[in-house]
């Protein structure tokens, strides 16, 4: 994909076009394989109210074949702009032959997993904590009370242990910080044991456990950065504006979030806005405004996405600001869509149903219902259906089987069209054949699945090197007007 490309998959276009695209003047190019994709893409676009809808003429090739570079992976820009920060920042780091010698004579350290819960919980550095790296300012106090503990910030890779890091040297903290030099890979690759399954998390800090001057660093970070402050009233007007996308991002933890959620404001997790950017925010030169409740998450945050070449704002008056915020009324195709009816499990032994399998490939692969295809919408223009035979949708996503059940009354399907929730085990035991561990066609076909990346946590030492080498190699692939965009 070329550099600064969102990923938006057909399968989910609609259901989160409004959301990665929040205006809809902007201007929307998309791109395919040269599949004809695009442009289905792009009719559902206009039909949303999108005015300003291109497709690049003959997709990715299209661009390879004019001289431009085509990236592999996820989260490239923010992947290349760590890469950059620890080249400008000297960010310090530590091998894992040393992180282990030190673990093994009980040096005073700490080890802190910069990922979210679901990722530590799958590999962990043995004896790590989990603390995301959006919660690092406001808890590192409470997890590294005494200033002479070094504390080492881990990710899988390299992106987040070297944020993670910079980011409390910036801080301020007392503490010698690094970063261990390619995570839990190179800790892997160092002949060292993983740990897996490992539940806890960063402890709670209220506002009786808040330094003095928490706040006054934050706030310092991002002025540096250039970020600044906006109200409840600005931001009314911002989204009723025509002609310009603004984003409102809650950057605390889910948990927060569910507890008391701010109406409009879409839950990004500020350790992964900063890692994964291009899930949240498509549009560049967009608004983007933060917002916390304690006045030192979203500052640090807004600073590292000023940095990365966006324009970010801190909502003042946190969660009452944010309630007093007024947004514009939207309806359309979407909010229409309407949901498959469920189909018991039983009449699928007693009628003749064509059935179709909308989970991830991989879980197609591994357990499907006997006589069962996969099916992903992308492949609705190409399938020969029964069109007058009932059909099945299997799979518990709604909201992408419901867009599969609108393309396939396109394709003149007259017949009813249901879904079936529910896993493998249920299946059987309500009486179908399960077919498991069945290769039913080639990885070619596996449009959903990152080969890239697959292996690198699975005991696989060549993919991880591979991957760490070209994570490491991003920078060299920049042209200038992409670099130029950074300020690390």
């Amino acid at each position: 994909h070329p550099f600064f490309a969102v990923p938006l998959a057909y399968s989910e276009f609609e259901l989160r076009l409004e959301s990665m695209v929040p205006c809809a003047s902007a201007r929307l190019v998309l791109i395919d394989a040269g599949d004809g994709i695009a442009a289905r893409a792009a009719e559902s676009a206009r039909v949303m109210g999108y005015e300003n809808v291109y497709t690049l003429k003959g997709g990715v090739a299209a661009w390879r074949d004019a001289g431009y570079e085509l990236f592999e992976g996820v989260n490239t820009p923010s992947k290349s702009f760590g890469e950059l920060v620890e080249h400008a920042r000297a960010t310090p780091r530590i091998s894992a032959t040393e992180l282990n010698r030190r673990i093994q004579t009980r040096e005073n350290l700490v080890v802190l997993d910069g990922r979210p819960l679901t990722e530590f919980s799958k590999m962990s550095i043995p004896g790590a904590q989990c603390c995301p790296n959006g919660e690092l300012a406001l808890r590192i106090k409470a997890l590294a009370p005494d200033p002479a503990t070094t504390i080492v910030i881990n990710c899988a890779g390299r992106t987040r242990s070297i944020i993670g890091a910079q980011t409390l040297i910036d801080f301020g903290v007392p503490n010698p910080v690094f970063a261990l030099e390619n995570g839990t890979q190179g800790w892997f690759l160092g002949g060292f044991q993983l740990d897996h399954g490992k539940a806890g998390c960063y402890p709670t800090v209220d506002e009786s456990q808040m330094d003095s001057g928490m706040r006054e660093r934050a706030a310092s970070l991002a002025h540096a950065a250039g970020v600044e402050h906006t109200n409840s009233q600005a931001v009314s007007h911002w989204l009723a504006d025509a002609n310009r996308s603004t984003y409102l991002f809650d950057i605390r933890t889910r948990e927060e979030y569910l507890e008391n959620t701010p109406p409009g404001f879409v839950h990004a997790p500020g350790g992964q806005l900063v890692q994964a950017t291009d899930q949240w925010v498509a549009v560049r030169g967009a608004r983007i405004v933060l917002l916390d409740s304690d006045g030192v998450r979203a500052p640090v945050i807004a600073g590292w996405l000023k940095r990365l070449g966006h324009t970010a704002f801190l909502l003042s008056g946190g969660i009452k600001a944010a309630r007093e915020i007024r947004r514009p009324q939207k309806t359309g195709p979407v909010s229409a869509l309407k949901e498959l009816p469920l189909i018991e499990t039983g009449r699928l032994l007693q009628e003749n149903f064509q059935v179709f399998d909308s989970r991830p490939s991989g879980e197609y692969l591994n357990a499907h219902i006997a006589g069962a295809q996969w099916l992903i919408r992308a492949h609705v223009a190409q399938r020969r259906f029964d069109l007058r035979r009932p059909l099945v949708i299997v799979g518990n996503d709604s909201g992408r089987a419901a867009l599969i059940a609108r393309d396939l009354s396109k394709t003149g399907m007259q017949a009813p069209v249901y879904r079936l929730p529910g896993d493998p085990a249920s299946w059987k035991d309500a009486g179908l054949d399960i077919v498991e561990a069945e290769n039913s066609f080639g990885d070619a076909e596996r449009i959903d699945f990152i080969f890239h990346t697959h292996d690198r946590h699975h005991g696989n030492a060549d993919a991880a090197r591979a991957y760490l080498a070209w994570e490491t190699g991003l920078v060299a692939r920049l042209d200038d007007q992409e670099r130029g965009v950074f300020r690390p």
